[in-house]
């Protein structure tokens, strides 16, 4: 009995600490660490159910998003694969490539979006000069972007030697990777350019041996960008694992787009500055933007807005005398005038005469 009572006030006592450890911490209490959400059923989405959808043939949609209220609109749109990018580099920073964002920053846009993004799969981009020196540097990067970034998977580019390599390492640790040939940003020094891939004999059965080789690594899919359709619809055949289409035709196992490009909300500097020939907009909310913008410029400038309505927080007559009768003791009789003054108008404004 007196054993059973101990054992009782101890359990009460760590509650008590539990609590209060909860009630200090900025930690949320079902937090126990940083790495891939729970996957189950009826979350978030798996490699399993992606596996699921290619054996049915059921297309696998993708977007590319950077930030927390992208997140929640791919989230609502029960997209099955958020993909947050090293694209960042040119859509959200400006850069005229993919080559300078940092591990750091696409650690702050993988948080952002896996806060945002409950349902579907988080994939995240290896930036460029954080995996290629060695097998240990890339498993270490792609660790981090798991722990610290929130992703489920990471992405790589390319499919030289040193790379399969990294990606094999990446896998034997127990990483999900998706694989990216034929147009690979990263590699424009050598492509001379953003350049579509597999045009030529040589180059199209690169792009299906490439392929080939990252499924062997073992990755889980592998994206093909801006390759011809028939290269695609070849290179998805031979393998046993999804491929994912940006620029490559209607063949592959889903296909991918960047947020901002499938909204319209502006021109991607991506191919020249101008968005992507292989983009559908199926918005123009760029225009939207726009015309809200001066809308809002317009109505600032002829003191339209902010009007009553948007004007919610009040003092009583009361309080608004005794403040009055302060500034002037201040001597403060031109803010005492400007308050005065201010109210009159408010005043007006919110008579029925003047609506």
């Amino acid at each position: 009995m007196a054993s059973s009572l101990v054992r009782s006030c101890s359990r009460a006592a760590r509650a008590t600490v539990t609590a209060s450890v909860r009630f200090m911490s900025n930690v949320p209490e079902n937090t126990v660490y940083g790495g891939p959400k729970p996957q189950n059923p009826n979350g978030r989405v798996t490699l399993t159910q992606l596996r699921q959808k290619h054996r049915k043939g059921e297309p696998i949609t993708v977007v590319t998003a950077y930030d927390y209220p992208s997140a929640v609109h791919i989230d609502t749109a029960g997209i099955d694969v958020c993909l947050v990018g090293d694209s960042a580099s040119m859509v959200v920073h400006g850069h005229d490539t993919t080559l300078p964002i940092s591990l750091e920053e696409m650690l702050v846009h993988c948080r952002s979006v896996a806060r945002g993004a409950k349902r579907p799969l988080l994939v995240g981009d290896l930036p460029f000069g954080t995996y290629e020196s060695s097998s240990n540097q890339a498993v270490d990067t792609a660790v981090r972007v798991l722990k610290e970034g929130g992703m489920d998977a990471i992405k790589l580019e390319g499919g030289s030697p040193s790379r399969i390599t990294a990606a094999k390492s990446i896998v034997e640790a127990g990483i999900a990777v998706m694989g990216h040939v034929g147009l690979t940003p990263q590699a424009i020094s050598v492509l001379g350019g953003f350049r579509p891939q597999g045009r030529n004999i040589a180059s199209a059965v690169k792009v299906v041996e490439t392929a080939m080789a990252l499924q062997e690594a073992g990755c889980f899919s592998i994206v093909l960008e801006c390759v011809p359709p028939q290269v695609a619809a070849a290179a998805t055949s031979a393998l046993h694992i999804p491929t994912i289409g940006i620029g490559a035709g209607p063949f592959c196992s889903g296909q991918v787009l960047v947020y901002h490009d499938l909204l319209g909300m502006m021109q991607h500097p991506h191919h020249a500055k101008v968005t992507p020939k292989f983009c559908k907009q199926y918005a123009q909310v760029g225009e939207v933007i726009n015309k809200a913008l001066l809308e809002y410029k317009e109505e600032v400038s002829k003191h339209v807005f902010p009007g009553p309505s948007h004007s919610p927080y009040k003092i009583s007559s009361s309080d608004l005398d005794g403040f009055l009768s302060e500034l002037q003791k201040m001597g403060l009789d031109k803010a005492a005038s400007a308050a005065a003054a201010s109210a009159e108008k408010m005043a007006s404004s919110d008579s029925p005469s003047s609506k």
